[in-house]
């Protein structure tokens, strides 16, 4: 039987530390700064033979429910709701502290089997904060240090009472990596098409993942770098299924200054790396501006497909001919992604999220198109012929033959004679001619220029 448990309780008590621990890598960002979750995180943890869903939580705060503290506890209170247990965290150094008090009255108030527990308690100061944690009338505490791994065996326990039919046989419980492979039936169904959504800050991603969502899984307002983890949900499609990393605001790195943001951009970065096909945000009042155009960069670089997404579609669309001079505006400032889908969406309104999906999927699609080796060859034949390789220094470049030995980015190798002498120019044009010859609009093409081995260049004369 598969369970949730939620990790509560004040800022900088160590839940993210702890989720680290349960799910077995760094997920979430971890920092002596309070207040560095905001959005909820989920993950697949395992202790001994247990595995089950992990919530880790924004740190629990009295704030107006407007405020952005407030908004961060309604995403802890539905946390909260869809848990079957919840393990609230106290700071043992800190002992047990008013707002401990008043926040594990709001577990109580649950229902929820709540587990109490110590963390810090690596150092012998520890011990008055442990036996004063009996005050907040959650039962014994559980001692552990996140950090060290300490404690944990205990912690097994506590969660085998609270929840007695959760064991799982271990061959039996889900990896705690989710594309770890495993030779089960779920495993052999198709994996969902990961995605990450990038940007600006502010510029509207959590709420357009919301919109797809239907529901406010992550936390969204006027304030700018409200996101700081990129966070991961899971979506369904028209029964396609997608896993979409919300991402932190990428400011230019000169104006990146604090240690927390470096982290958040960092993580954003790693969404890139991790994700299939990456929906770049741009506000289409101010669109292509130069850090708009690194991050292009930046993917196209990373060999992944590129979608971008026009946000406030709908003072796109109230002037005419906008649209038409923003399509040919992206062709001409991302010329290394001639013809990258761009779509107008709205995460206010909805507008545009079908044909932005649909986008999605045709840029997968051409992400991992493969071209046959002969159909590449008549086409290099045509090509040489319409424009053949320009002379260097009074010697001709002769282009053998050409094969895809890869998708995903689509990537050629091309074998030739004297391949560093070929201009960029001409390598340009090769490029640019596979692109429209085989419909390849919008994905990045690798060309790798080989030379082929010459079978007299190193033959010994025999004597």
């Amino acid at each position: 039987m598969s369970f949730t448990v939620a990790i509560v309780g004040r800022p900088n008590v160590g839940k993210s530390t702890l989720f680290n621990r349960l799910v077995g890598r760094r997920l979430a960002l971890v920092d002596d700064l309070p207040g560095v979750t905001r959005d909820r995180r989920e993950g697949r943890a395992q202790l001994g033979d247990l595995a089950f869903g992990v919530i880790d939580t924004a740190g629990l705060e009295e704030a107006a429910p407007e405020s952005l503290s407030g908004r961060m506890q309604d995403q802890t209170e539905a946390a909260i709701a869809g848990a079957d247990a919840i393990l609230f965290l106290i700071d043992a150094r800190a002992g047990s502290l008013p707002a401990d008090r008043s926040f594990a009255d709001l577990v109580r108030r649950s229902g929820k089997p709540a587990i109490l527990v110590a963390n810090k308690c690596e150092g012998r100061a520890a011990g008055a904060g442990v036996l004063e944690a009996y005050e907040l009338g959650l039962g014994e505490p559980i001692a552990i240090s996140a950090e060290h791994g300490e404690g944990l065996a205990d912690l097994y326990e506590a969660l085998r009472a609270a929840l007695p039919d959760a064991t799982v046989p271990v061959a039996d419980a889900e990896p705690a990596d989710a594309e770890s492979e495993s030779g089960g039936e779920e495993a052999r169904a198709p994996s969902p098409i990961r995605i990450a959504v990038v940007g600006r800050p502010n510029s509207g991603k959590s709420t357009l993942i919301n919109r797809l969502l239907g529901e406010e899984r992550l936390l969204t307002g006027p304030e700018a770098g409200i996101t700081r983890d990129a966070i991961a949900v899971e979506l369904t499609w028209h029964d396609q299924r997608f896993r979409v990393h919300d991402t932190a605001g990428m400011r230019r790195r000169a104006r990146i200054e604090e240690k927390l943001e470096k982290l958040s951009v960092a993580d954003a970065l790693n969404a890139i790396r991790f994700a299939e096909v990456v929906v770049l945000l741009m506000d289409s009042e101010r669109p292509f501006e130069e850090q708009d155009l690194r991050i292009a960069d930046l993917v196209e670089r990373e060999g992944r497909a590129l979608v971008i997404g026009l946000s406030k579609s709908d003072l796109v669309e109230q002037r005419s001919g906008a649209f038409k001079t923003l399509r040919e505006q992206t062709d001409h400032w991302l010329p290394q992604v001639r013809g990258v889908p761009v779509v107008a969406v709205s995460g206010l309104t909805g507008e545009g999220l079908d044909r932005l999906m649909q986008a999605v999927l045709d840029a997968h699609e051409v992400w991992n198109r493969r071209v046959g080796t002969s159909g590449l060859n008549r086409w290099l034949a045509d090509v040489v012929a319409a424009h053949p390789p320009p002379a260097v220094s009074g010697r001709r470049i002769r282009l053998d033959y050409v094969t895809q030995p890869k998708s995903r980015p689509p990537t050629f190798v091309l074998f030739m004679s004297r391949a560093d002498a070929v201009p960029d120019a001409y390598r340009r044009y090769l490029v640019n001619n596979l692109r429209e010859s085989f419909a390849l609009p919008g994905t990045p093409i690798r060309l790798m220029l080989r030379e082929k081995k010459n079978p007299y260049g190193k033959k010994k004369s025999r004597g």
